[in-house]
């Protein structure tokens, strides 16, 4: 649900150096909050994002679904590392399963996640470009 916010600009006044000074009490600057629990829900989120081995997991998804025992391959560790990794993604949202018989299937929960994924690859690929130039 998006957050309502007061896109009013405030007053741009300039010092005696033109230095731009806004005005803007702080009535005006909590309106530019966002909401504490979309807050929390977001840190969450990149709480998650922040593992290397759950980041490889969303990057394999992005691709499409895939069994525990794929996911097992890709990731190189034990099924109960990986379990334990696809139910905090789980937990935060960002994957969903899908049981057939024994083998359980994971998949990305919607678009925002490969969008996450998309970006932050995008990003982390811009900085080691420009690090290295």
């Amino acid at each position: 649900m998006p957050v309502a916010r007061d896109t009013s600009v405030p007053d741009v006044r300039k010092d005696e150096r033109g230095a731009r000074q806004d005005t803007i009490d702080s009535r005006q600057l909590r309106g530019y909050l966002v909401d504490d629990d979309i807050v929390y829900g977001a840190t969450q989120i990149f709480d998650a994002l922040s593992d290397s081995t759950r980041f490889q997991i969303l990057g394999v998804l992005v691709q499409g679904e895939r069994s525990v025992s794929d996911l097992q391959e890709v990731g190189k560790v034990s099924q109960s590392a990986i379990s334990h990794q696809l139910r905090l993604l789980r937990d935060r949202g960002l994957v969903t399963a899908r049981r057939e018989g024994q083998r359980v299937f994971y998949s990305l929960s919607d678009e925002h996640v490969a969008d996450l994924i998309s970006i932050g690859l995008s990003h982390a690929a811009e900085l080691v470009t420009s690090q290295k130039d």
